[in-house]
């Protein structure tokens, strides 16, 4: 929290601090290594060994609780909070190493790390062989399942399409008993439906609560799915406009968890302790990714389930022609299937989820004043401090969803150039196993190496931007010779090397930026901001690709989008890896206190910002450890403070605020500073008594030998 400025006490009343101080709770010292007291005035005199001794008062030099000193002055006690290993060497923040001090910094973090977790993979798979896979799906799977299902249902648009092109062409192919606008209509309308929910249930989750949102998210999805089931009409095109409807209200749904699941995997470990705060630090970023790719494997269950029931349904054999029961029963049933499945999802949301993060949000609400309702004020404060940063999440997802979904959902269109005149529905399916394959891929290798320090978000995100701009450029500058018999495979390799850098890449990477780049009380809203500009780009190429029907003008429509992407990222995006979010709601707090020049943290280091903070706003210049040092000794001080008030008025644990909570090593250190000034405050009693007895014994001598002198 910004400085109030003042002394600083504790809950006894005195002074936590009563001799000069670093910023690291250390004593000044004067050149003999002793502690200077924080009098100077005319009442302070020099004793005969050098030390300043205020008249009346005993020496502090023992203020500090017992312990070594570490580098930079620091009590040993204070050490995890102000240089935790995984970010400091020395006293020094990796980022300001020199650059091969960064890179050994980083590689050997990075593996030691990993050796850590695989012992305790290792000694979980003897204890239990099950309890790393249990443990998997308690912590990701779940977290993700809203995008497994989501996954599964809205890339089976695209998978299902060329299925009804199939046994009724009279509708989706020639439209003659069907409305061609209603046919596009229903990409359209799911995409509306979306952002809808994105937008929607991002304001809703900052207002009312990540338990609402998520809870309703699961049921509004149940809702659509069981429409789509059991969706009908009189004639074929009645049908058509009831399905496009059902995905409309089934994308309200799918629009709000993609804030919700995207918070809620990020605030999944927060806390004070130095577990969560180092698992918040290296692993944040995979936390959200393992979530994320959920998505893709429920892209693979939809592409297995339909090509098992195709097969079921229609005797046995994947071949067409297709009759109009199998298809029925094919698609109707691949719903069922997920809609129970999304049920499921919704009771265990609202009765063994944990919302922890919503008593937060509302403690800080209640801290702000009279917000208690929408933090509006945060928000339009964000808009301007953090404009930078929106016009970078929002831009850098229009782009990728551009590209994103003009390939996958008229992924169908590119396949057919690999087999042209021969191609089936069941041919499609497989090759698209293999890309959902490929795609797995890189959002597995996304996950493992969005928390590196000298790889991160930011650099994923441009490599993946760049590497698909120049893969689809060759597409389309080389598409005539492509697409001969012999160079087809140079074509294929291209379609699924695209399809990998961009898991490995925006795809994910957008998914996290969007949400932790912003502060805790509106980030369900900037998510949801973002992701709908990102379905922005989505509804575009599926308007556009109805009018453009040569492949390689598509080719020459997506490419830029990479470009564009790559330089929204370099300018606009800013690099949060290993950055903990506490230090960045910590730089909020300044920021909404209308102090953010005096926030001098490693929020505002130059590898925390973007090239337009840097460059064009100076943020970086603010930047100074040991103000920060100072600043953040006098915070815990204050917070300690405010804790120990908390437990003095006895305000339930469920109540209390978690700002107001320091870790357990803090705790201990000011415990003993406080025991230390308790005992100094005695030892100062009782030399004032000794110094009244004597003085009241001096005082009678002097009376006695007045009275004798007097009868002499």
């Amino acid at each position: 929290m910004p400085r109030s400025g003042g002394p600083v006490g504790n809950a006894q009343g005195y002074p936590l601090f009563s001799v000069e101080h670093n910023s690291l709770g250390a004593p000044i010292t004067d050149e003999k290594g002793r502690p200077i007291n924080n009098s100077t005035s005319s009442s302070s005199d020099s004793s005969n060994d050098g030390t300043l001794k205020e008249k009346g008062k005993p020496q502090e030099q023992d203020w500090q609780p017992s312990g070594v000193k570490t580098p930079m002055g620091v009590h040993e006690l204070l050490v995890e909070e102000f240089f935790p290993a995984d970010s400091y060497h020395n006293g020094t923040y990796w980022a300001d190493l020199p650059r091969s001090g960064r890179v050994q910094f980083a590689f050997r973090q990075s593996t030691e790390e990993a050796k850590r977790e695989l012992s305790v993979i290792g000694g979980m798979f003897k204890k239990d062989p099950l309890s790393p896979f249990s443990a998997y799906f308690s912590n990701y799977v779940v977290t993700g399942m809203g995008l497994f299902t989501e996954g599964a249902t809205l890339f089976s648009i695209g998978n299902l399409k060329p299925l009804y092109a199939a046994v009724w062409p009279q509708c989706f192919s020639n439209h003659k008993v069907c409305s061609k606008g209603w046919i596009n209509a229903i990409e359209y309308l799911e995409i509306l439906g979306i952002i809808c929910g994105q937008i929607l249930v991002g304001f809703e989750g900052d207002w009312v609560g990540r338990r609402w949102g998520l809870v309703q998210d699961a049921l509004i999805m149940t809702l659509g799915l069981v429409m789509l089931t059991a969706s009908w009409g009189v004639d074929l095109n009645g049908w058509v406009i009831c399905y496009g409807w059902c995905l409309f209200v089934y994308g309200i749904g799918v629009g709000g968890e993609y804030p919700m699941t995207s918070t809620s995997a990020l605030e999944a470990k927060s806390g004070v302790s130095a577990e969560a705060l180092t698992d918040d630090r290296l692993h944040r970023g995979r936390n959200v990714g393992l979530a994320f790719l959920m998505q893709g494997w429920g892209q693979l269950f939809n592409q297995v389930i339909l090509i098992v029931l195709l097969i079921i349904f229609h005797h046995g054999s994947g071949n067409p022609p297709y009759s109009t029961l199998s298809v029925q029963w094919t698609f109707r049933v691949q719903f069922a299937v997920v809609g129970v499945m999304t049920l499921w999802l919704a009771y265990h949301r609202f009765y063994h989820g944990d919302y922890s993060v919503d008593r937060k949000l509302q403690n800080k609400k209640k801290k702000q004043g009279a917000v208690t309702g929408y933090d509006a004020t945060s928000l339009k404060l964000a808009m301007g401090h953090f404009g930078g940063r929106m016009i970078g999440t929002c831009g850098t997802w229009f782009a990728n969803d551009f590209f994103f979904y003009g390939n996958k959902l008229f992924q169908s269109t590119f396949i057919s150039v690999l087999l042209p005149g021969k191609s089936t529905v069941m041919d499609g399916w497989l090759y698209n196993l293999i890309n959902i394959g490929v795609s797995l891929a890189g959002y597995y290798l996304a996950a493992f190496l969005i928390d590196h320090k000298m790889y991160g978000r930011v650099r994923m995100q441009s490599v993946g931007f760049i590497m698909d701009f120049i893969l689809i450029l060759v597409a389309a500058a080389m598409y005539t010779d492509l697409i001969k018999p012999e160079n087809i495979h140079g074509l294929q390799a291209i379609y699924y090397l695209s399809s990998f850098f961009n898991q490995f890449g925006p795809n994910s990477t957008t998914f996290l930026l969007a949400a932790e780049v912003y502060p805790t009380s509106i980030r369900a809203t900037c998510h949801g901001l973002s992701a709908a500009a990102g379905k922005l780009g989505a509804l575009a190429p599926a308007i556009l690709y109805n009018y453009l029907a040569d492949v390689r003008t598509k080719f020459w429509v997506v490419t830029w989008f990479g470009l564009l992407g790559f330089v929204l990222t370099v300018v606009f995006i800013p690099d949060t890896t290993g950055l903990d979010l506490r230090e960045q709601e910590r730089y909020w707090s300044f920021v909404r206190a209308g102090k953010a020049g005096e926030y001098h943290g490693i929020a505002v280091h130059k590898r925390h910002l973007s090239l337009w903070e840097t460059m064009v706003l100076k943020r970086h210049l603010a930047y100074d450890p040991e103000k920060d040092r100072a600043a953040k000794m006098e915070e815990l001080s204050e917070t300690y403070a405010r804790m120990l008030q908390e437990k003095l008025n006895e305000i339930p644990e469920d109540e209390q605020d978690d700002d107001n909570v320091v870790s357990s090593n803090v705790a201990l250190f000011f415990q003993e500073l406080d025991k230390k000034k308790r005992n100094a405050a005695l030892r100062a009693a009782e030399e004032e008594v000794e110094r009244l007895r004597l003085k009241e014994t001096e005082e009678k001598n002097r009376r006695e030998r007045t009275f004798e002198v007097s009868e002499l």
